[in-house]
């Protein structure tokens, strides 16, 4: 894996979680807001925007360096419009990661021909 895919692979799983974080907190603010005064429903909207869309932006660049298939490319879209899905992906790219070092380090090595 060269450096720009695994920079492409790292800037998606960083923006993962906060973006997951994101929906959830404004699931909470939409209900809050229904039932009580309290009304962060733009705020949140606005914040869980920009995520999303830098989440989409990585997401394209990843599936492009990674030269992801389909089914892999259209698992990590999904993740990210499920309330939690941002965690499921973050670990999973953060696990592809290792393993990639590992792969990588055994090429250098010669242990194997990986």
């Amino acid at each position: 894996m060269d450096i720009k895919t695994a920079s492409a692979l790292r800037r998606l799983r960083l923006v993962s979680a906060p973006e997951a974080i994101s929906f959830l907190l404004l699931l909470v603010c939409s209900v809050l807001k229904r039932t009580t005064d309290f009304n962060a429903v733009p705020v949140m909207g606005a914040v869980h925007g920009v995520l999303f869309i830098l989440y989409v932006i990585f997401w394209a660049d990843a599936w492009n360096r990674a030269k992801w298939s389909f089914k892999t490319a259209a698992l990590y879209f999904v993740l990210s419009v499920l309330p939690a899905g941002g965690f499921f992906a973050e670990r999973r790219l953060r696990r592809e990661a290792e393993d990639a070092v590992i792969a990588s380090r055994a090429r250098k090595e010669g242990v194997v021909n990986a």
